[in-house]
């Protein structure tokens, strides 16, 4: 038989093949091991059974070590799920399971709904499957059995997708032994190639279709991984975060709360108020001398968010206003502004500017406000009222890889004098649907494209780089800043975005050295994006062990016995002097007591003083998590916690001043 399939391999081999081979047969082909790995197959990079016929094109043969592997075992371990809840349940209806972000789940219509207590006899007739290891095996169905079938089982919500699924696609029927469902695929060989790195993780209420008009469903939700390492690593980030979680820590640090009155804005307590502030400072010093700090109004006719286009784009997002006119009865709709820039275009705008005095760079700690669904809300990381640390810069088209390569040292800088050393930086293409001149994108994405490459050769591969493809601002490409945590989290955080829309739509420009207007470049920056976000980002990272210069609270003075309250009343008061935030407690309880309490509110350093230390003009310093007690005089104490509770920012001031005095 002549060859009729042509398949290009990874390594850039041609190989022929006869029509009608199968994915299997060709890993066959290439070794025994390889087919004996083989779990799918990926032609022209998607994913296929095993068992579908190849065709010309570019194969990858697809194994466990690969990562898109994950995509497969849990699909595949969904499934088997399903089956064990038949087999223990029966009666029980399957409806949907995807595979979402580390994991899986699966709606279930069951007359009384699943509890924790399930799960583990799930899990154990789970492993009973996997050990059967039935191959998966794929029927194409007429639509009238399909829906025969699963009406005959009872399985009306099946029937009700095969309702839904059109005419012009194949009803595809997924055999595990004798069970079986309807599902797009692809899947692994067998269910042994699974493994038994999955762990059912928790129960929850679900609409069918997401309707609360339809009948609650019970969903259970499961993780699964290639191998028991990776899972174990996945349930230890777990349950650090569980332990991190910036709300529970939020309440024992009495920083701030949330309540049904006011939904997703923050209650800021003293403490959280403070180093929300201490935040601002920081930031605000870093800007010193190259941003002019702004404030743009919060309340704005809707007329100014049409000419931006956020109207048309974002008006669903937006908090509206309907008010009376003064003069009038006509109605004028305002928004609350859920971004900063086109209040900073209008302070641009007024007063002509020359490009000798490009580029002007505006910041502001800006307040705004955004429509999140409730069901979206999630502590300080996803509000509906927020400061955005936001800037933007108008310069030139000469100047704009120069403001974005000095956006970007400003931003990797403030990342590292917080501890966050791995980050990522990624640009994000041009999206399908967007505003603008191809030919201003060509140019746009040129430029950050060489800013890009500077950025990853200047740090000597400690900053990785990548491509977001179609993934930039309606307006504009955009740089976006990823930050790893403690605990191996990836957080997007800063953003540098380029826009020639909002400068041409509000009809900014400046007069350039031939003395014609000329419409500058605008490009939006933000380093801690919601500054709401990063603390609660920073919270999770030190897990409440807030190093000093951060922390609000910075040292307790605690006494061992009432006669030395005058010598603790005196070390507080020192310590105040020297810029401290200090409290005191000089309460009639046992000195361990006192430790653990103030342990639990993460206060990072304790001073302890009795008798001795009072007669010595020492104290005994306890570090937050630690049992032991370091002895030092009051005037090292002092020297030494004014020293660490120095920012970072204004140490580097100090050492820079003492080296041009030298």
């Amino acid at each position: 038989m002549s060859d009729a399939v042509s398949l290009t391999f990874p390594d850039g081999s041609v190989r022929g093949y006869a029509a009608g081979t199968t994915g299997r047969e060709v890993a066959e082909s290439i070794s025994k091991s390889l087919a004996k790995k083989a779990i799918a197959i990926a032609l022209d990079g998607e994913l296929r059974d095993l068992s579908d016929p190849v065709v010309t094109g570019k194969l990858e043969i697809v194994t466990r070590e690969d990562a898109r592997a994950l995509e497969l075992i849990r699909h595949d371990t969904a499934h088997v799920m399903a089956e064990a809840v038949q087999e223990l349940w029966p009666g029980t209806q399957v409806t949907i399971g995807p595979v979402i972000e580390n994991g899986f789940y699966y709606d279930f219509a069951k007359t009384e709904p699943f509890t924790p207590d399930d799960l583990p006899k799930i899990e154990k007739r789970m492993k009973e499957i996997i050990q059967r290891n039935k191959p998966f095996t794929k029927e194409i169905w007429p639509r009238d059995k399909a829906r025969q079938v699963f009406a005959d089982k009872g399985e009306a919500y099946k029937v009700e997708l095969v309702d839904a699924i059109s005419d012009d696609q194949d009803l595809k029927i997924y055999y595990q032994g004798d069970w079986f469902d309807l599902c797009r695929g692809p899947h692994m060989a067998s269910t042994g190639q699974i493994g038994n790195a999955f762990k059912l993780m928790r129960v929850a209420g679900a609409y069918w279709r997401g309707d609360s008009n339809n009948p609650m469903l019970t969903r259970i939700y499961g993780t699964a991984w290639r191998t028991q390492e990776e899972l174990d690593q996945y349930l230890h980030i777990l349950a650090e975060a569980e332990k991190r979680d910036h709300r529970r820590l939020g309440r024992e640090m009495d920083l701030f709360h949330f309540q049904e009155e006011g939904p997703g804005v923050v209650f800021w307590h003293g403490k959280g108020w403070r180093i929300f502030q201490t935040l601002v400072a920081y930031m605000r010093r870093r800007l010193a001398g190259t941003y002019q700090e702004v404030n743009a109004p919060q309340v704005l006719d809707k007329s100014l968010w049409e000419t931006s286009g956020h109207w048309g784009w974002y008006r669903d997002n937006m908090f509206k206003v309907t008010v009376a006119g003064d003069e009038t009865d006509d109605e004028r709709v305002f928004a609350l502004k859920p971004m900063n820039c086109p209040g900073h275009i209008q302070i641009f705008k007024h007063g002509l500017k020359s490009y000798r005095e490009l580029p002007i760079r505006l910041a502001e700690f800006g307040n705004v406000h955004r429509y999140e669904p409730s069901g979206a809300l999630h502590g300080l990381m996803r509000v509906r009222g927020f400061t955005q640390d936001d800037a933007h810069v108008f310069c030139t088209d000469e100047q704009m890889a120069a403001e974005c390569l000095r956006i970007n040292d400003l931003i990797l800088s403030v990342y590292q004098d917080f501890g966050f050393k791995e980050v990522v930086v990624k640009l994000s293409t041009r999206p399908e649907k967007r505003v603008g001149d191809d030919a201003l994108w060509d140019r746009a994405e040129s430029v950050m494209m060489d800013v890009l490459k500077t950025i990853e050769a200047q740090s000597e591969g400690r900053i990785k780089t990548g491509i977001l493809p179609g993934e930039g601002a309606f307006y504009g490409p955009k740089f976006e800043y990823t930050l790893k945590d403690a605990i191996g989290r990836e957080w997007q955080c800063g953003t540098t975005q380029v826009d020639f829309n909002l400068p041409e739509r509000f009809g900014a420009f400046y007069i350039d050295s031939n003395s014609e207007k000329t419409q500058p470049v605008m490009i939006h920056r933000a380093i801690c994006g919601s500054m709401e976000r990063f603390l609660g980002i920073l919270i999770e990272n030190f897990a409440g062990h807030m190093p000093l210069w951060i922390s609000p609270l910075q040292v307790v003075v605690a006494t061992i016995t009432s006669e030395a309250d005058d010598y603790g009343r005196e070390v507080a008061e020192l310590l105040r002097d020297a810029g401290l935030e200090v409290e005191t407690d000089f309460r009639n309880e046992k000195i361990n007591y006192k430790v653990r309490e103030h342990s639990v509110t993460k206060v990072p350093v304790i001073i302890v003083c009795g008798m001795r230390e009072a007669e010595e003009r020492t104290v005994n310093i306890r570090r937050l998590g630690s049992q032991a007690q370091t002895p030092m005089t009051l005037d090292e104490a002092i020297a030494s916690l004014v020293s660490e509770a120095t920012p970072p920012d204004v140490k580097r001031k100090a050492e820079l001043r003492k080296k041009t005095v030298a």
